[in-house]
């Protein structure tokens, strides 16, 4: 059975979209390692608070730092996952 250009077409769109989804979701899945990282890094200023209360300032200037670099990857990741969504070439190259 052969394929019209039109089908070949819809086929073409729909494998597209498709990537597009898978992409977009594994992009997404950036955010849980900074989630992690932040975490662990948060009780890890905590506890060094509980053990030197004079360090207080040190380790909150210090954790806030480190969280704000590694929340870049997960928004890097986000924003990857933004545009696999709602910017596709692919598409407006295939109807044209």
């Amino acid at each position: 059975m052969n394929m019209t250009d039109a089908q070949a077409l819809l086929l073409a769109k729909a494998l597209v979209l498709m990537g597009q989804g898978i992409g977009a979701g594994l992009a997404l899945i950036a955010g849980i390692g900074p989630g992690i990282g932040e975490g662990y890094a948060v009780g890890k200023a905590i506890e060094t608070i509980g053990r030197q209360p004079e360090a207080k300032s040190a380790a909150t200037t210090t954790m806030f730092i480190g969280c704000a670099v590694s929340e870049s990857t997960g928004i890097y990741g986000l924003l990857v996952g933004i545009i696999l969504l709602f910017v596709n070439p692919f598409l407006k190259h295939l109807e044209g």
